[in-house]
């Protein structure tokens, strides 16, 4: 994979909307298009009050930060993590004015509840590689705290994650520099995403009037 330059940077958190569906990624950060409806507004105030840039504490030894800025050049991402926790390990790194050494984890919040698919996981699985970049250690563990049910999940990221979140950024960025946005693929999904009355996925899957002529003129 290439480095990428700062100015060449995705948001992170693109990534979730990338692998929910495409053509939502690309109406929103490519043509720059959003709407919101109530879970996007509901999980923006649920990250407000993650996000404080000055907040650290340590606690039962665990040292706690919010809102750590974070990028990869490898993935050409950048972002925020919303908590990161720094816990004692013998195979971790030194922090400044801290004694011993340290492995990051972190835990990105959700509004809702688990999801039956990966899209959380790979999220968190994209801060991880900017961790390991920006600190030169292994990330091997996150969380995801979901609002809904009050629960932490411990999650593996894995080489096979880490691998398939790269696989991802390579094809955003080729999209991205193209300026295409894909066509929709119809699924229940559409049901609950915030720009469907933008998408009209049912308009979108209609035959193009070149493509109607050609299947008339066949006899098809």
């Amino acid at each position: 994979m290439k480095d990428y330059n700062e100015d060449e940077f995705l948001m992170l958190s693109g990534i979730q909307h990338f692998a929910f569906c495409r053509r939502q990624w690309a109406l929103i950060h490519i043509e720059q298009v959003w709407a919101d409806n109530y879970r996007t507004v509901d999980g923006n105030i649920f990250h407000e009050r993650t996000h404080d840039e000055d907040y650290f504490e340590s606690r039962n030894g665990v040292l706690i930060t919010r809102g750590l800025r974070i990028f990869s050049r490898e993935l050409g991402f950048s972002g925020n993590c919303d908590v990161v926790e720094f816990h004692e390990d013998k195979n971790g790194i030194t922090l400044k004015g801290r004694a011993g050494t340290y492995l990051p984890f972190p835990i990105e919040y959700k509004r809702g509840k688990p999801k039956e698919d990966e899209i959380d996981i790979l999220q968190l699985c994209a801060q991880a590689i900017c961790l390991e970049e920006m600190l030169s250690c292994d990330v091997m563990k996150g969380a995801l705290y979901y609002g809904e049910t009050r629960h932490r999940v411990s999650i593996d990221l894995t080489n096979e994650l880490k691998d398939k979140v790269k696989k991802m950024a390579v094809e955003m960025h080729q999209l991205y520099e193209k300026g295409h946005t894909p066509k929709v693929k119809i699924s229940k999904k559409c049901k609950s995403c915030s720009l469907q009355d933008i998408c009209l996925p049912k308009l979108n899957q209609q035959l193009s009037v070149e493509k109607y002529f050609d299947k008339f003129m066949s006899g098809e």
